[in-house]
């Protein structure tokens, strides 16, 4: 009886570590293929809808993109 409940533990956690990794693994590999937006992005995107950005426009670009993540 406790020898199986120490098994279940030992599998849960072991399962808990295994897992935490693997989705560290998985979130590196994707914000790699994925880049988080930056600023040259934003002014890259405004110049080819037709705008003209200055810096302000930018900087409340990022701020309202920051809100999201």
């Amino acid at each position: 009886m406790l020898q199986d409940i120490l098994i279940l533990l030992v599998g849960l956690v072991i399962g808990l570590v295994v897992g935490f990794f693997a989705a560290r693994h998985f979130m590196q590999k994707y914000l790699k293929q994925n880049p988080p937006i930056n600023e040259e992005m934003i002014k890259t995107l405004m110049m080819q809808m037709g705008r003209k950005p200055n810096q302000k426009q930018i900087n409340q670009m990022m701020k309202s993109m920051s809100k999201y993540q």
